[in-house]
């Protein structure tokens, strides 16, 4: 009879808070419906390997305890060697619609301005972290998760773990994070900047050649980049080539649901008690919602900036869209629009910026790598 009861005696605090944190992911996923394929994996994950002995690490062979469990094989299957985040990657760049952007192209100056953050991050956490930690935490800032996992796995960094739950995190909580520091930082009057929308005719020749010459001029200026960039360039070659319609619809749905529902619970195995609940952890937690404020702050303000020399206004909540979570950002600001206006129809301006911040933190998530490699 004690034999059953034996895991109880050995429950930590720090487990059960680990169940808590869990417990909080997984309500966030349910009630509040904030990215529920990524929060309901990781928060039931984070359940799953903080039980005593968990068999979903591994198992203790003669004292040993030996990490062959079903999320470490995952773990070093497909996040050790970056191959989950790459192949996520093809799935989001089927998604993204760049017409947008190629129909205004000056775009893409509010998607580079917004990955202020990342950089400001990596000056500010190189006073408590190693450059090389400072550099992977930095790029939390993006809210882009699959590049903060390859930026931290060739790094090398030691908090791996954090890194990732709080990419994540951030990204699903764009809804609550953005709109008061858009409100925050522009006027009513601002936010009623109405901007009109002329759709230019892009052909389908520049919709194929776009993700081509992207990649290459991305790996030409950041080497580092190539295979980050490459792998969201080729899944919109997929979709917009137009011959490949069946990969396509597998690349949007089946492949990015399917890897999104495996990366969250395998993202799980390094949420354990005794390495994640620490000062360090709290601290990355805290740089990330700083440095991913920052990142909103600085499309915004670089707008803002804009509008003083410009006849024509910009509406600076456009520049929010910067950061990488795609198309949430692009929505909400949207959305903030037609709050303020009901005729404000801000949607392809700020999916334009959208997409070009998804671009933009991927090659920045290079030039870390080329600088810090």
């Amino acid at each position: 009879m004690s034999f059953l009861y034996e895991n109880l005696w050995l429950l930590t605090w720090k487990q059960v808070a680990m169940w808590v944190i869990g417990g909080i992911l997984i309500y966030l996923a349910i009630k509040k419906d904030m990215e529920p394929s990524l929060l309901l994996p990781i928060g039931f994950g984070a359940i799953l390997v903080n039980l005593p002995f968990s068999g979903a690490i591994g198992e203790w062979i003669e004292g040993t305890f030996i990490a062959n469990g079903p999320l470490s094989t995952l773990y070093n299957a497909g996040i050790a060697n970056e191959l989950f985040p790459l192949l996520l990657f093809i799935g989001i760049g089927a998604m993204c619609d760049f017409g947008p952007l190629l129909s205004n192209p000056v775009m893409m100056l509010f998607g580079a301005a917004a990955q202020f953050g990342i950089f400001l991050m990596l000056c500010i956490g190189s006073i408590f972290f190693p450059i090389k930690d400072a550099a992977s935490i930095a790029t939390i800032a993006a809210a882009d998760g699959p590049t903060a996992i390859v930026v931290a796995q060739k790094l090398g960094s030691q908090y791996l773990g954090p890194i990732m739950v709080a990419a994540y995190s951030y990204m699903s909580l764009v809804p609550i994070i953005q709109p008061p520091v858009i409100k925050l930082l522009t006027t009513k009057k601002e936010r009623k900047i109405r901007m009109d929308y002329e759709p230019k005719k892009v052909s389908k020749t520049t919709r194929i050649l776009f993700p081509i010459i992207i990649t290459i001029v991305a790996g030409l200026i950041s080497p580092g980049s190539v295979s980050l960039v490459g792998f969201l360039m080729f899944g919109n070659l997929i979709k917009e080539c137009g011959v490949l319609d069946g990969l396509n619809d597998t690349a949007q749905d089946a492949l990015a649901n399917l890897i999104t529902l495996i990366l969250g619970i395998t993202i799980a195995s390094q949420m354990q008690a005794e390495s994640f609940l620490s000062v360090g952890t709290l601290l990355i937690l805290g740089l990330g919602l700083f440095g991913f404020v920052f990142d909103t702050a600085g499309g915004i303000l670089f707008a803002k900036f804009l509008n003083l020399f410009l006849k024509k206004k910009v509406n600076p909540m456009i520049g929010a869209a910067g950061i990488s979570a795609f198309p949430m950002s692009g929505r909400i600001v949207h959305k903030m629009g037609l709050e303020e206006d009901n005729q404000n129809f801000l949607l392809m301006h700020s999916m334009a910026v959208n997409v070009s911040g998804q671009i933009a933190s991927v090659v920045a998530g290079g030039l870390i790598l080329s600088m810090f490699m």
